[in-house]
């Protein structure tokens, strides 16, 4: 049990416990039988602290690994299941799941090339593929503002920023291929973007829709910006005049404008107009920054890559391959148009980045994120990329749209329930008709106490709906069924 996992022995090492941790992820997942281990949080808190008991023993307990992952099996959400239809949390394709043992084997940090020289590369050139497929092989055109002169504290930039004047030309007049950085996710992507607009360009003022992701809001206040100003969405996409109005209104004030478009909503699954948006940004000489966490994953399909129309006109897009990539978490990464915009980033740390290591040709690493021990999550990237291509990926994404628009018409022929909307990408929003709210909540909350099905919730138009995001590319029409049959029927009292 004291074997190590990487080494010449690492592999013989890990055989017999793969094994071990199979055969408990299966049977744990058979003593679950279905999304959700039944009985509510009690019920699992009751089972994780027996299997877990004393926390730290005087003496080890060589049966730990066994049962402590049936155990997490058998008290775990499965999105595999087709009834597990809640949030953004997609089943990992087991091609990815194998690939991401291999760097947790390995345990490269990508804080310095010394500690991860294959994982360097590899996500050089990973993020600039993927930054193509946002952007092409060249970033399009789009007004350039010149670069505030911003004074940065020195914890986050200890390398002074290169003259404002070289960054005023467009970025049409540049041979500048478009860039990615890897991050956890959403959030941390959202929150990047909002840091290098400060950066760049002084105090900006965020503008975005109602609809947009909390993570905008909540960045705003990490990073000492103003309140958000927020545009109207009544359809559930940012109303286009709504917006010419407000940047309107904000251009004579002087301060820099950044938007904030979404392509693939939380609630809804909704897209904003992006072409139009993107015009008024030009308009009106506003940064664009677009929220493609959920969205994004629609660039691999041929079918319906242009709902993506006008992503590639954003200054910074955020993508999340944890949700249409099927990749354990996490799988992030945040696209810039102009990789000169990632400057702000630099920093040095002269055991990691010394100046004649990095003249003599080390990478430097330590200027891809803000965070400094980094695990190597483009490994499970590159491996699905490789694995399934582009018209692999694609299928998979096809197939869950299909899959919700099956749903739509199910519900939208069913009498006792009503349909929302059709969906734009893969989520379904429905509710037993004549349904009180708070009918609705109670029913969702006893289907996950009873650990038959795992649905979401969301508020549009003053009333709640249940939500179904379909992220399972193996869901078939009879699933469908059998998650409708557990809401339709008489309301619950």
């Amino acid at each position: 049990m004291r074997a190590l996992a990487s080494g010449p022995q690492g592999p013989d090492a890990l055989r017999p416990l793969l094994t071990t941790v199979l055969d408990a992820l299966r049977d744990g997942a058979t003593a679950r039988s279905g999304p959700l281990p039944a009985g509510g949080p009690e019920a699992v808190a009751a089972d994780i602290r027996a299997a877990l008991g004393d926390v730290l023993p005087e003496q080890g307990d060589e049966d730990a690994l066994r049962a402590l992952v049936h155990t997490f099996a058998a008290g775990a959400a499965d999105p595999a299941d087709p009834l597990c239809t809640a949030h953004l949390h997609c089943p990992p394709l087991a091609v990815a799941t194998a690939a991401d043992l291999a760097a947790s084997a390995l345990n490269p940090s990508l804080d310095s090339w010394d500690q991860a020289p294959a994982a360097s590369e590899l996500e050089a050139l990973v993020t600039a593929a993927l930054a193509e497929a946002v952007y092409g092989k060249r970033a399009e055109a789009q007004v350039a503002w010149p670069t505030a002169q911003v004074a940065r504290p020195p914890a986050l930039v200890a390398r002074p920023a290169e003259p404002a004047a070289q960054d005023t030309q467009p970025a049409a007049q540049v041979a500048q291929s478009a860039a990615a950085l890897v991050t956890t996710g959403g959030t941390e992507s959202n929150q990047l973007a909002l840091l290098l607009a400060r950066e760049l360009h002084g105090r900006v003022q965020l503008v975005c829709a109602d609809t947009a992701h909390h993570s905008l809001r909540r960045a705003t206040w990490l990073l000492g910006l103003p309140e958000p100003i927020t545009v109207p969405a009544p359809t559930g996409t940012m109303d286009p005049a709504a917006l010419d109005e407000v940047l309107g209104e904000l251009h004579g004030t002087g301060s820099p404008l950044l938007v904030a478009a979404t392509a693939g909503t939380t609630d809804a699954g909704h897209i904003d107009p992006l072409p139009a948006i993107a015009d008024l940004c030009r308009t009106h000489r506003a940064r664009l920054h677009i929220d493609a966490a959920y969205g994004g994953g629609l660039l691999f399909s041929d079918h319906h890559r242009a709902k993506l129309d006008g992503l590639a006109r954003a200054h910074t897009v955020t993508l999340d391959l944890h949700k249409l990539g099927w990749q354990p978490v996490a799988a992030g990464l945040l696209a810039v148009q102009d990789p000169r915009d990632l400057r702000p980033l630099e920093h040095h740390a002269d055991y990691l980045n010394a100046d004649d290591d990095t003249e003599a040709g080390l990478p430097d690493l330590l200027s891809r994120s803000l965070r400094t021990t980094r695990r190597p999550d483009i490994l499970k990237i590159a491996v699905t990329l490789k694995t399934l291509g582009r018209q692999g990926l694609g299928a998979l994404v096809d197939n869950v749209c299909a899959r919700a628009q099956e749903l739509a018409d199910l519900v939208d022929a069913h009498p006792g329930l009503e349909l929302y909307d059709r969906p734009t990408i893969s989520t379904v929003l429905f509710r037993p008709a004549h349904a009180t709210d708070h009918i609705i909540a109670g029913l969702r909350r006893q289907l996950l106490t009873e650990g038959r099905a795992v649905l979401g919730r969301a508020r549009l138009d003053g009333r709640l709906w249940l939500k179904a995001t379909l992220l399972n590319p193996h869901t078939e029409p009879g699933d469908l069924a059998a998650l409708l049959k557990l809401v339709e029927g008489p309301p619950r009292r």
